[in-house]
């Protein structure tokens, strides 16, 4: 009896937090280490977004000035009073409408285009991933990631001279073909995920390979299919370079490049300089501010369910 009582002496007694499975002091420290670090996350996303934010309002401030307050030294004043003729005449010296446009239907047909033949190309690698032809066919795709546009730009300017595509249309089908890499590494990780067993059921039902696609398969694509296109339009809608050396007349040109032309113009009239690139800018804005989450989601996705 006396060593039993001795050894229950001598037996360590937990914190009754142990016994009930509360988290002990060790762990509550480890909780403010976990604190300390969200913060300086916070304070690191916070400097990006400044970054990134306060160019913006000196964009947004000096576009709604007048060329008297927007030449006064004093970029992040407030504009008192609102002035709108800045917009007036970018508007007017852009001929905006017509750049606008070309721009809308080169980034359209190359966000239509590339989520097409990229969902098509990436369905027919994965399901067909044991041939070696298709094996070898996205390594490829998967190199041209690596070759940037300056580097081709020469022969791709011959090529497109050579067959009558100096105009938007060429253009348009170049930024498909460049958009291709990026957008099938995007969907051939998504496809992974699909179980074949839906495509079975499919076929015995008597659907051949097209109709497996259309109805049952780029449905269940869509929002991967929606993170191929915001990337497209970014993408096209903000290119520069490729525009300014495809397109030889300089009344077809996009709207960053038509800016480019006038940027003489606008030399000392900041508030006109200013709102143009807002008007430019926009677009590409409004898209991202909306479409945001599904970026995230399709990336996300693409990632965890392979």
């Amino acid at each position: 009896m006396t060593q039993t009582a001795a050894k229950r002496t001598a037996a360590p007694v937990l914190p009754a937090t142990a016994r009930n499975g509360a988290p002990t002091p060790a762990r509550r420290r480890g909780k403010v280490g976990q604190e300390k670090t969200s913060w300086t996350t916070m304070v690191i996303l916070f400097l990006c977004a400044i970054t990134v934010l306060l160019p913006l309002y000196v964009t947004i401030s000096m576009s709604l000035k007048s060329t008297s307050q927007a030449v006064d030294g004093n970029a992040f004043s407030l504009p008192a009073p609102i002035d709108f003729s800045g917009f007036v005449q970018a508007w007017e010296l852009t001929n905006f409408p017509v750049a606008f446009t070309i721009s809308l239907l080169v980034t359209a047909g190359t966000v239509v285009g590339t989520v097409l033949l990229a969902s098509l190309a990436s369905y027919a690698i994965v399901r067909n991933w044991e041939h070696r032809f298709f094996r070898w066919s996205f390594f490829y795709l998967l190199a041209a990631m690596f070759l940037p546009f300056p580097v081709v730009a020469l022969p791709q300017i011959q090529l497109t001279g050579l067959a009558g595509l100096a105009n938007p249309a060429g253009v348009t089908i170049l930024h498909i073909m460049f958009q291709l890499s990026f957008s099938i590494l995007l969907f051939t990780a998504f496809l992974r995920s699909i179980p074949l067993e839906l495509e079975e059921s499919a076929r015995i039902d008597g659907a051949t390979t097209w109709q497996t696609f259309r109805q049952l398969i780029f449905p269940l694509l869509a929002p991967m299919s929606a993170t191929v296109a915001i990337f497209a339009f970014l993408a096209s809608w903000n290119d520069f370079m490729m525009p300014s050396l495809i397109i030889a007349d300089s009344a077809q040109q996009t709207l960053p490049v038509v800016q480019s032309i006038f940027q003489t113009q606008f030399s000392n009239n900041y508030n006109v300089s200013f709102a143009s690139y807002l008007m430019a800018m926009a677009p590409a804005i409004v898209v991202y501010l909306f479409t945001q989450r599904w970026v995230m989601e399709g990336v996300t996705q693409g990632a965890v369910k392979g």
